[in-house]
């Protein structure tokens, strides 16, 4: 089966050369939030449901945008020069501008104006090569913190038919109080064994590293890539329902099909890492130690966008967590996910997958400068005894939110947003079909049992430098259990449990000097009450002070 895998990707791979490339561009990048806005305010169409977006795809909205300049305010007008330098060579990709002879440049600014280590561009090869450097230095709980990090990254074209991007970062930090699992924050979560006679590394230091790559082509209505890197779905600044950057960037092939401006179509395969040691594989080597192998895990993922009028979206999804060995029928695109699971394990539970349906909203400049979406995520929902209180299984999540831009005067954005994730939601029986990847949710960070309500206001005060205070209020139940989940009826209520309220209040300064060079100064301040045994609530404080200065997205 593998090798049949392996011969249709190359296939793929390989028919797909005779069209021109594509790359994603970093979700880190602010570009992101300057479109969002734009489109917000009804001067571009953006089809940004599932992100990252090509560069090329984000170069042709800036040149919408210079279009229609006389629509901007002076600040946008000055961001927007700003993303026109950084993208130049998407820019010409898109009017096919040749060049006469080669361009390179090395520590200076390139052909367009902007700044690299190296770069270089003829009419075959392009590739621009920047470093990756960060210090921060902080305090949580009154403890000092350091984080350091380096690496490199490089993006390129190869003639007409590949683009390619890599990153790598290597990351070490040292304090007290390193927050070394990540399990109730957005931060993305990994994997460090801090075992000091395996790795040497004490208590008070960590070391991890993080690459992601892409390789891919486009044509006029599609696209197709490969690589390792993260997706998002959906919106949200609190978090997002589906797919977040909580879990570690995982493998994955992925197309893109817009064949007209009213409808869109995603799909991927990603290869996840399920954490479950497969005993029967495990050996000991030679020094007697055990040679561990893992359980296999993947997910199938598809998702149909329509754009019934403009700045309307309605998009439907499907995935399917999946285990043990590869199964060739989830690399159709257009396959039913759950009935497949249902011919494949013969319908019975213990041999099944798991399965999950979402669905968006996004509406942007139905109302002046206002963007309002909402997102549902059903893990599992029992139709015949929905509205049964003592037979029910109903197991989803979903979210609400506003944005508002402009409104009271320029330059100005207030959001607003309110999350509840039902009790089980991303769990699993099965532990090696749980929607996780790492054993971090995909989706939200906050997990199941639990709602939240979040406010923030961003001010952008000139082109690169910006401000943002958030505050947010969340309530959080028990985990629970698989007999909790499966056996109990009626099922457990939201927030059954000993219960814990977390009331949040951070901002951030953050100022973009030159393309990717970048200081910031955030805090967080968090009260904590937690539920005991005898109903009272004990009440702690974590406090966070964070300065950073970095190059690199």
């Amino acid at each position: 089966m593998r090798n049949v895998f392996t011969k249709v990707f190359f296939f793929l791979a390989f028919y797909s050369l005779s069209f021109s490339q594509v790359f994603y561009e970093p979700l880190g990048s602010d570009v992101y939030s300057f479109l969002n806005r734009l489109s917000q305010k009804g001067i571009i169409e953006l089809d940004d449901q599932i992100r990252p977006l090509s560069r090329k795809y984000i170069a042709g909205k800036l040149l919408s945008v210079k279009q229609l300049a006389e629509k901007l305010t002076s600040l946008e007008t000055e961001e927007l020069n700003f993303y026109l330098t950084d993208f130049g060579r998407e820019l010409d990709l898109l009017n096919n501008v040749k060049v006469e002879k080669e361009k390179i440049s090395s520590i200076n600014k390139d052909q367009f104006g902007r700044y690299r280590l190296f770069s270089y561009r003829d009419n075959i090869f392009t590739i621009n090569l920047s470093p990756i450097l960060g210090a921060e230095i902080g305090s949580r709980d009154n403890e000092r913190l350091i984080h350091i990090w380096n690496g490199i990254s490089f993006y390129g074209y190869l003639s007409d038919n590949i683009g390619f991007n890599f990153r790598f970062i290597d990351n070490t930090e040292k304090g007290n109080n390193i927050d070394k699992w990540r399990l109730f924050t957005p931060k993305t979560g990994f994997h460090v064994r801090n075992d000091e006679t395996i790795f040497g590394f004490p208590p008070d230091k960590i070391e991890y590293s993080e690459v992601n790559t892409n390789i891919g082509v486009d044509w006029s209505w599609g696209k197709f890539s490969v690589g390792k890197d993260f997706m998002e779905w959906g919106y949200g600044e609190s978090g997002l329902l589906v797919l977040s950057q909580k879990a570690p960037s995982f493998p994955f092939i992925r197309l893109d099909i817009n064949p007209v401006d009213w409808l869109s179509f995603n799909y991927f395969h990603g290869f996840l890492a399920s954490d479950v040691v497969d005993s029967n594989e495990t050996y000991y080597h030679e020094t007697g130690g055990e040679r561990i192998v893992y359980r296999e895990k993947f997910i199938a993922s598809h998702t149909l966008s329509v754009k019934p009028t403009k700045g309307l979206t309605l998009s439907l999804g499907e995935s399917i967590v999946y285990a043990d060995k590869f199964e060739f029928s989830y690399l159709f695109p257009l396959m039913f996910f759950r009935v497949n699971d249902h011919h494949l394990s013969r319908q019975i539970n213990e041999a099944g997958s798991n399965s999950q349906f979402f669905f968006s909203v996004s509406s942007r400049n139905h109302l002046k400068n206002t963007h309002l979406y909402s997102s549902l995520f059903i893990d599992e929902l029992t139709i015949t005894n929905i509205f049964d209180k003592e037979k029910q299984r109903n197991q989803f999540g979903y979210s609400l939110g506003a944005s508002f831009t402009d409104l009271l005067f320029e330059n100005l954005t207030f959001t607003l947003e309110f999350t509840r994730i039902f009790p089980f939601v991303y769990e699993h029986y099965i532990q090696t079909t749980t929607y996780q990847n790492a054993s971090y949710n995909l989706g939200h960070w906050m997990g199941s049992n639990g709602d939240l309500i979040y406010g923030s206001v961003n001010y952008r005060f000139l082109r690169g430098l910006q401000a943002t205070l958030w505050a947010q209020y969340i309530r959080k139940g028990d985990k629970g259990n698989a007999y909790l989940q499966y056996q109990t009826q009626p099922q457990p209520p939201f927030l059954f449990g000993l219960r814990k309220n977390y009331t949040y209040f951070g901002g951030f300064v953050k100022y973009e000097i030159l393309h990717e060079l970048f200081v910031k100064f955030s805090f967080q301040l968090m009260k904590i009450s937690e539920q005991q045994e005898d109903l009272n609530y004990r009440n702690s404080n974590l406090n966070e002070f964070y300065f950073s200065i970095y190059y690199g997205i």
